[in-house]
């Protein structure tokens, strides 16, 4: 008889504390251990200067891309927005100028805008400058090159126009080098 109430004791503080663990899981505070940050936990600001989280994009697909106004990639603007227009029910477009690489995004907000507008008619979502690697790199570009923060990736910007594919549920799908046109069969294939 001890023994069958010694079990059914022991097997309601046990489940006692994974209850008691498992609900104190959920409210742990982002960036403590046992919280995974994932995409749509990070604020970032539009180049008009509006904040925004990504969680805005939620269910859809997105297209990250670290963009520059003076680099040989420049021109991808075009496909860019040709891949926005086409295929914009199907994925969003975020532009994030950097001025990492050669120093080739060296314009304000409002020069950047005027920029993209005039010469390529840019409409999709560009956000403020911001750094993708070193010492001062934006900790949204730190969780997308760092496997053990984001669960698949590890490849981080070596150029300008360097992309991340997400899915609608906000897992990298796949990181591609400047040299991948936006509007290749590459990317399109996997929207």
């Amino acid at each position: 008889m001890k023994k069958l109430l010694f079990r059914y004791f022991s097997g309601i503080f046990i489940s006692a504390v994974s209850i008691f663990s498992f609900s104190s899981y959920k409210n742990v505070p982002k960036g403590t251990v046992g919280h995974h940050q994932t995409i749509y936990d990070f604020k970032l600001k539009t180049l008009e200067g509006e904040e925004i989280t990504l969680a805005k994009f939620k269910g859809k697909k997105m297209l990250l891309i670290n963009v520059a106004s003076e680099c040989g990639f420049t021109p991808q603007y075009k496909s860019l927005q040709a891949l926005h227009e086409q295929y914009g029910s199907k994925v969003v477009l975020v532009g994030f100028p950097a001025n990492n690489f050669g120093g080739q995004e060296p314009g304000s907000s409002t020069e950047i805008k005027t920029f993209c507008t005039k010469n390529y008619g840019v409409t999709f979502q560009m956000m403020d400058k911001i750094s993708v690697k070193g010492s001062d790199m934006h900790p949204l570009y730190k969780w997308l090159s760092t496997k053990e923060e984001n669960g698949t990736c590890s490849d981080a910007p070596n150029w300008n126009f360097c992309k991340y594919l997400i899915d609608e549920k906000g897992k990298i799908i796949k990181f591609f080098p400047s040299k991948i046109d936006p509007m290749s069969k590459d990317i399109t294939g996997l929207l």
